[in-house]
């Protein structure tokens, strides 16, 4: 942890808060978190759709993405194992981070090189490598986010991480439309590669963060292993469950413990907050592609445009969430991700213009910025630090991994029901985050 200490009585010193090193390397780590994201998602999308891929096998690649919400699995192997020769040298959060940063850009690349009409097999397996080592990078981040700074500054990593981050989904969604209408998509995708030395020089440079050893989680470590009756670790198979109960089933039941019977119904809700707007970007980029817009007009609006709304929408998050507590912003953006997918439906259902498209982008980015920034801050108040990766990967695999599913149907929902019906049944999808916030305002804390 860090003993920097703001002034938190002044604006000028709680903005100072900025300058710090850790956070604002964060800006780095985010971009490169972001950076693969949309290559294997949105904008690998329009790629497939662009040379005449059929909008069910789009909407099945989507699947590529389910990575991301099963990354719990193999975050307790990353939160406890060491890599041979690497982490000595560089720490566990850092070594684990260039791993996963050289499996994308090498990802990347090999995508770059291959034909999706004639080798389509090949760039999903390519595509789920890139996926795989953005989850792990993104355990790894997660983690050291968290570890890197105390409590109180989390929301300052946050929006540092977010603005980083925001900014790779502009190099990776409007930056490739640009390469690919002046050069190739091959092109762009190699670029995207490269760029990843971005990520890679920043987890070089960092220092990791200090691990501390915590009594409560040791003591519960220690009673679980009693009760299984592997404390003695007398044999091989003693050592390897104890290790299991320890990196595994203790962070399980850390959570269940220190949040009672509101544990589920929190589980709940973070399974249902992003399932509106995930399902909906699936099909965005196809949809602009399909009502007539070049990839010229999609990078200007939905891109370069909207990112800024997006950081609009990311700060006010932050200031509502520092104003109001974490649950009133929740639900304010639960209900703007909501109502903003609608207004694609009117978007589908009218000849459309290059104005009208700003107006939905703007109000989409928006209401996506706010509810982003609230809910890393919801999720990151929930983790204990001894379990950072682990339960932190919990909570961001459960959060995607509904929409990833339900996303993967919706080229099939496109083609048997049209663009505008689409829209309002992902709009609707949203209901279920709405009623569960509004349950546990009502609550006791």
């Amino acid at each position: 942890m860090t003993d920097y200490k703001p002034d938190p009585t002044g604006w000028s010193g709680a903005l100072s808060i900025y300058t710090h090193p850790r956070v604002l390397g964060m800006v780095f780590l985010g971009f490169s978190a972001g950076l693969p994201f949309l290559l294997v998602f949105s904008t690998l999308s329009a790629w497939l759709r662009d040379v005449g891929v059929a909008l069910s096998t789009i909407g099945f690649f989507s699947w590529v993405g389910i990575t991301y919400s099963i990354k719990v699995f193999w975050a307790p192997v990353i939160d406890r194992l060491q890599i041979p020769l690497v982490t000595p040298r560089m720490g566990k959060r850092r070594s684990w981070m260039l791993l996963a940063q050289l499996g994308i850009g090498s990802g990347l690349a090999a995508m770059a090189l291959t034909d999706p009409l004639t080798q389509m097999e090949l760039i999903a397996v390519f595509a789920l490598i890139v996926a795989f080592g953005s989850a792990t990078q993104d355990i790894t981040i997660d983690a050291y986010r968290i570890e890197a700074m105390e409590d109180q500054y989390q929301g300052a990593m946050a929006a540092t991480y977010v603005f980083g981050y925001r900014v790779a989904l502009l190099v990776a969604g409007a930056g490739t439309f640009y390469l690919a209408e002046f050069q190739s998509w091959s092109f762009a995708y190699l670029v995207m590669a490269i760029l990843m030395l971005i990520g890679i020089s920043t987890t070089l440079i960092i220092n990791e963060p200090e691990h501390r050893s915590d009594r409560i989680a040791q003591q519960l470590e220690q009673q679980l292993e009693k009760v299984i009756g592997v404390q003695s670790r007398a044999s091989a198979e003693q050592r390897l469950t104890a290790w299991f109960v320890d990196a595994v089933v203790s962070p399980f039941v850390e959570f269940f413990r220190r949040s009672g019977k509101m544990a589920l119904l929190i589980l709940l809700l973070i399974g249902c907050y992003r399932i509106s707007d995930i399902t909906m970007g699936v099909m965005a980029n196809p949809f602009y592609l399909d009502i007539g817009f070049s990839k010229t007009d999609i990078a200007n609006v939905t891109k370069i445009f909207g990112f800024f709304m997006t950081i609009a929408g990311a700060g006010l998050g932050g200031v509502c969430v520092v104003r109001f507590g974490l649950l009133k912003p929740l639900l304010a953006g639960a209900i703007l991700v909501a109502v903003t997918n609608l207004l694609f439906v009117a978007l589908a259902m009218h000849q459309p213009n290059l104005i009208s498209l700003a107006l939905v982008v703007s109000a989409d980015n928006l209401s996506g910025g706010f509810s982003t920034s609230a809910f890393i801050a919801y999720l990151s108040s929930l983790t204990h630090k001894s379990y950072t990766a682990t339960q932190y990967a919990l909570f961001s695999s459960l959060m995607t991994l509904p929409a990833k599913l339900l996303g993967g149907y919706s080229g099939v929902v496109v083609e048997h029901l049209g663009y505008a019906n689409f829209f309002l049944y992902a709009g609707l999808l949203g209901i279920p985050a709405i009623l569960l916030v509004v349950l546990m305002l009502r609550k006791p804390a």
